[in-house]
């Protein structure tokens, strides 16, 4: 029997951050030793996992994601069995996607099953994002699926509800980090500096007049600068200043709209303030873009399996899960999990009930897809 408490409780211990899952990598490789063999074909890539179940009679092939990296938070939820990495935990629940995923995986490997199923293991989808990598590695390729699903915990649903919807249910997000240079000085001489301080308020407030006043206001964005930092001393006039952002969009050619106004801006601040900006792109995150049949076809699954199924808003948050679907039809689903807490809290705490309800949600939609189309 799966005993998805152990499952769970070890990996939300050893969080780790993209690309160094090594531990996470590790415990997966071992359960899946304990599995039988005949079915089973794993490779690995990085610090990701793919795992492939070969069908009896196969006439396509279901691919499953979970997601493996923690954050950069150290954990205050109290629990016995918390974070024992410094710094690192798994507040978005990857923990429990992880603990899902092996558990349907058991449950497809137990009973010989007509259909192929690729389980994908991916690192870093906080960050520096490994969906878009993955889906250009040879395995992938290889055994490139025909459809592809995942979930997401959800706080603010109880345990037994699951939620998605057709069409937009993530954003396109891109990260924002802009450098302005200029030159310090005294404080009581500022005709001799150039004030980075200054530059980077009015930068700021220049930006927000991108959503308000240069896009069709039923075009919905944010651009959100969350950090600032500059000067050292409260009579130094900075030199530099650093801006960290964030912009969210529900099309692509929005982003597109919004970076190229940004860099507009950009060279206002330049010319008034006679100084230099350097803007960087982070990691962007593809809009997650659910298959209405395919999603119509998961709700009657979701029902049969006694869970009831809502149908959310779309969230301007951010997934990488959306590469995946740029590649193949798909849908991702918000698992209910109860938490007082939100996602990214150090306080995160899911109720460990939804995990057999994810397990048999993902399993009866594998296992019955044609049942359903």
């Amino acid at each position: 029997m799966f005993n998805f408490k152990k499952v769970y409780r070890e990996l939300h211990q050893i969080p780790e951050p993209g690309f160094r899952e090594w531990k996470t990598q590790k415990y997966i490789l071992d359960f899946l030793k304990s599995l039988p063999s005949e079915r089973l074909v794993i490779e690995t890539w990085k610090t990701g996992v793919y795992v492939f179940v070969k069908g009896t009679n196969p006439t396509r092939t279901i691919a499953y994601r979970a997601d493996m990296d923690g954050l950069p938070i150290q954990e205050n939820t109290g629990l016995e069995f918390s974070s024992i990495h410094q710094g690192y935990m798994h507040a978005c629940g990857h923990d429990l996607h992880m603990t899902v995923a092996l558990g349907a995986l058991y449950e497809l490997v137990k009973e010989p099953f007509h259909d192929n199923v690729l389980f994908i293991f991916q690192p870093a989808e906080e960050g520096p994002g490994g969906a878009a990598l993955m889906t250009q590695t040879a395995p992938f390729k290889k055994w490139r699926p025909d459809l592809i699903f995942a979930l997401h915990i959800a706080p603010e649903y109880p345990v037994g509800i699951v939620a998605s919807k057709p069409g937009l249910m993530f954003a396109n997000t891109l990260e924002l980090f802009i450098d302005l240079i200029g030159k310090g000085g005294h404080a009581a001489y500022p005709h001799l500096a150039t004030d980075m301080v200054t530059a980077s308020c009015q930068f700021v407030s220049q930006l927000q007049t991108i959503i308000s006043r240069m896009m069709d206001p039923l075009d919905a964005a944010v651009l959100t600068i969350g950090k600032i930092t500059a000067g050292t001393a409260q009579n130094i006039i900075a030199d530099s200043a650093r801006l960290e952002g964030t912009i969210r969009t529900v099309l692509p050619e929005t982003m597109e709209f919004v970076k190229n106004k940004i860099e507009l801006v950009a060279k206002g601040i330049e010319i008034s303030h006679g100084c230099q900006i350097r803007i960087d792109y982070g990691a962007n995150y593809y809009q997650v873009f659910n298959d209405a049949s395919l999603v119509r076809s998961f709700q009657k699954s979701v029902v049969e399996s006694g869970v009831q199924y809502n149908e959310c808003s779309p969230v301007l948050a951010g997934e990488d899960f959306g590469f995946f679907l740029k590649e193949v039809p798909g849908f991702m689903f918000w698992l209910g999990v109860d938490s007082k807490n939100s996602l990214h809290s150090a306080k995160l705490v899911p109720k460990e009930e939804s995990i057999p309800i994810g397990i048999r949600i993902v399993t009866n939609f594998i296992r019955n897809f044609e049942k359903y189309l």
